[in-house]
């Protein structure tokens, strides 16, 4: 009879466990998407570099400088968000782990395990914000560059019609 309330009761633990198990496949999503995003913020950062390297305008560089700065700030905020995530992952494993570890132990972990799951939201809720600012960032640079793009061409069109006229 010991041996079915042992069975019975890892059975109650594992559908405990099931929900901190489905937010680390979102977490695992997250970390995906974020790769993809630091991956191409430092293929981009490679090849603004090494035009600034060669680059013989001043004007240019100014713009490629600023263009790198603004990458590098990228790079750094979804660093911290990875690391944030990877954190709080790590965090949802220890409360699952304490789970186990409370029920075969016959400890109260209660407290523990609330306050490893408090502390694995703050890291993901700090991990998505860094993400949001990046991404505010990323789409601000996109936005400078089409309006720089923009008041080059309306320069040029003010050239070739002053030109024509003259």
């Amino acid at each position: 009879m010991e041996n079915i309330d042992s069975v019975e009761t890892i059975a109650g633990v594992i559908s405990l466990a099931v929900a901190p198990v489905f937010l680390l496949a979102g977490i695992a999503g997250m970390l995906n998407v974020l790769s993809v995003r630091l991956g191409r913020v430092v293929d981009r950062a490679r090849i603004v570099e090494a035009r600034l390297a060669v680059e013989k305008h001043r004007v240019h560089r100014d713009i490629l400088q600023r263009e790198t700065e603004g990458l590098w700030k990228r790079i750094r905020l979804v660093n911290w968000s990875l690391r944030m995530f990877v954190s709080g992952a790590l965090m949802v494993c220890l409360v699952i782990m304490a789970l186990f570890l409370g029920e075969l132990s016959g400890r109260d972990l209660s407290a523990s395990i609330a306050t490893l799951f408090i502390g694995a939201m703050n890291l993901l809720i700090l991990g998505l914000v860094l993400f949001l600012f990046e991404v505010s960032i990323s789409t601000r640079r996109i936005r400078e560059g089409i309006n720089q793009i923009l008041g080059q061409e309306n320069e040029d069109d003010e050239d070739k019609a002053g030109g024509g006229s003259g």
